[in-house]
C-alpha cells in the first residue's frame, strides 16, 4: 500500500498539517505467503477504518477526507478479497473467505445504504465486528501455513494498523454518544495491545535497520495519537476539533505501520 509522503512529511503532519488520503495500491496478485498474510491483515484494519470514517462523516468530522477514506477503503477491501480468495491455499481458508464475502456484503450495504446517522451506528459496529473476526481468522490461518517467525511478525505488524483504527473508531463512537457496550474498555485494550506489540516488533531479531527506523517513527506518532485519544472529555476545545485530531493522527500512524508490515512481509 503506497503512501505519497516522505518521513519528514509524516512528522510535520503530526504537528498539525493535514495528510492526504493514501493512494490505493495497484491491482496485483499475491506472490508469497508473507504477502498474503499482509493483505489478509490489512482487511482487519479496513473493517475498522471504514467504521471510523463512517462515524466521522456522521459527526461532520473531516467530512471530505472521511468520505475519501471510506470510498478508498471499500474499494481496497473488495480488491484484496478477490486476491485472497484466489490465493487461498486450503479448503478451510477458502471457506473463511467465502464467509467473509457474505458478511462483507451486509456491512457494505450499511456503509453505502444511507447517510450516516447515530441510529444506524449500533448495527454498523455489530457488522464490523463480524468482518473483523473473519478477517482475523483468515490471517491466522495463513500465518499457520507459513510456519515461520517472519509470518508471525507480518501478522503482528499488520495488526498494529487495525488497532490504530479500532482505537479511533471507539473514540468517535463515544464522542457521538453511540451506546457501545464496554467501548471505553475496548479502547483501553487496543491502546495497551499496541504499545506491547510495538516493543515486541522493535526487539525482534529479524528487525532490520530500515524496520527499526520506521518503528522509531511509529513510536513518535504514537505519542501524538495517544495524546489525542486522552482528550475525549477535555472541554478546552471543541468536540469536533478533538475528534478531527484523532482522525488525522490515526491516519498518520496507520501510514507508518503499513510500511513496517510491508517491510516484514519482504523478509524470507
Amino acid at each position: 500500500m503506497q503512501f505519497n509522503l516522505s518521513r519528514r512529511g509524516v512528522l510535520k503532519a503530526a504537528l498539525g498539517s493535514i495528510l492526504v488520503t493514501p493512494a490505493l495500491p495497484a491491482i496485483a496478485g499475491i506472490n508469497s505467503i508473507n504477502e498474503a498474510i499482509n493483505k489478509a491483515g490489512r482487511q482487519r484494519m479496513l473493517s475498522q477504518r471504514m467504521s471510523k470514517a463512517w462515524l466521522a462523516l456522521g459527526q461532520g468530522v473531516e467530512a471530505n477526507r472521511a468520505e475519501r477514506v471510506l470510498n478508498d477503503s471499500m474499494a481496497l477491501f473488495d480488491r484484496q478479497l478477490v486476491e485472497l480468495k484466489v490465493y487461498a491455499p486450503s479448503e478451510a481458508i477458502r471457506g473463511t473467505y467465502a464467509q467473509l464475502e457474505s458478511v462483507w456484503s451486509d456491512f457494505k450495504a450499511v456503509l453505502v445504504g444511507s447517510t450516516p446517522d447515530k441510529g444506524s451506528a449500533t448495527r454498523l459496529l455489530q457488522l464490523d465486528a463480524k468482518v473483523l473476526k473473519l478477517a482475523q481468522q483468515g490471517t491466522t490461518q495463513l500465518e499457520q501455513v507459513s510456519g515461520k517467525s517472519s509470518g508471525h511478525l507480518v501478522n503482528l505488524a499488520g495488526r498494529q494498523r487495525m488497532l490504530s483504527q479500532r482505537a479511533a473508531k471507539f473514540y468517535l463512537s463515544q464522542s457521538w454518544g453511540v451506546n457501545v457496550p464496554e467501548a471505553g474498555k475496548e479502547l483501553s485494550n487496543a491502546r495497551q495491545e499496541f504499545t506491547n506489540a510495538l516493543q515486541t516488533l522493535s526487539t525482534a531479531p529479524e528487525a532490520t535497520n530500515a524496520i527499526k527506523q520506521e518503528l522509531g517513527i511509529a513510536s513518535q506518532q504514537w505519542v501524538f495519537f495517544d495524546n489525542a485519544l486522552n482528550r475525549l472529555n477535555d472541554t478546552s476545545s471543541s468536540a469536533t476539533r478533538r475528534a478531527a485530531d484523532v482522525f488525522s493522527t490515526s491516519e498518520n500512524i496507520l501510514q507508518v505501520m503499513d510500511e513496517v508490515a510491508s517491510l516484514y512481509s519482504k523478509l524470507a
